[in-house]
């Protein structure tokens, strides 16, 4: 991210001091060094106003002044500042001010009488800066919408996934790594007539008493080898000598490190679209 010269020299300056010569000086050397928005005032109480207004990239402003002094001026700033930084550069021939102006919030300082290279030198870096400042603000501001937008993107395909998955199957199901079921949505307790668990069968490796044994060892080896597997019929003989079928489709899931967290599918009972 960079400041160009450019943007440097269009940023908006406002010099703040009660003595014109002084306001004539820094004007022309602004000027002179090629600052093309460059606006003064001798009244120190216009400054909040006039900055509330304008939102100047840098305030030069004059510790001594009658009537209402820059420490004043700085505090007033502070009360309707729009961001967290206040581009104030102070102007001060009080070696005791400095500190004291840092410490109430201005960003560096200017010696009187001039040094005009040394007053060149940091109002150009702190221009920098607060251009700098300023398009990181804005980054900041356009990624947070953009992930707004996303977030809310991602809201709705969920939203129509799951309304799809309920009108194209009977349940909905997620697992584990570990093979245990984390969420199950839709009427699969009372289709199946057993636990959820059941379905991948018994972690023992035993049978389970009614599914059909192969079936369950060949959906166990897609599990294991975390490939996804499309509309798999496995079926059930009731104890009452009736036969259930069923038809599931399952993908593994992994997360951002590639690391296999669970599988997540739909199911259907066939014996009653039958």
């Amino acid at each position: 991210m960079m400041v160009s010269a450019p943007d440097i020299l269009n940023a908006s300056i406002l010099i703040v001091d009660d003595q014109e010569v002084n306001v004539s000086l820094l004007e022309q050397m602004l000027r002179e060094a090629g600052y093309a928005c460059v606006a003064s005032t001798t009244n120190p109480h216009e400054v909040c106003a006039l900055h509330r207004k304008n939102r100047y990239d840098l305030i030069l402003l004059d510790l001594q002044m009658p009537g209402m002094d820059g420490f004043q001026v700085i505090e007033g700033l502070k009360t309707n500042a729009a961001d967290g930084y206040l581009p104030v550069l102070v102007i001060t021939a009080q070696p005791g001010h400095k500190l004291r102006a840092l410490q109430a919030g201005a960003k560096d300082f200017i010696s009187k009488p001039f040094d005009l290279v040394e007053v060149r030198t940091r109002i150009h870096n702190m221009l920098e800066v607060r251009l700098l400042y300023k398009k990181l603000e804005d980054y900041s501001k356009v990624l947070e919408q953009a992930v707004q937008e996303r977030t809310a993107e991602l809201r709705e395909s969920e939203a129509r996934y799951r309304s799809l998955t309920e009108l194209a199957s009977d349940w909905y199901w997620e697992q584990d790594e570990n093979g245990n079921f984390t969420r199950v949505s839709g009427p699969v307790l009372e289709m199946l007539g057993v636990r959820v668990d059941a379905l991948a069968g018994d972690k023992s490796g035993a049978p389970v008493a009614g599914w059909n044994e192969a079936e369950r060892e060949t959906l166990q080896a897609t599990i294991a080898a975390r490939q996804p597997f499309l509309d798999f019929v496995f079926s059930r003989v009731n104890a009452d000598g009736s036969q259930q079928k069923f038809q599931v489709s399952g993908e593994p899931m992994f997360n951002q490190s590639c690391r296999f967290i669970g599988y997540r599918g739909i199911g259907v009972e066939l014996t009653a679209k039958r």
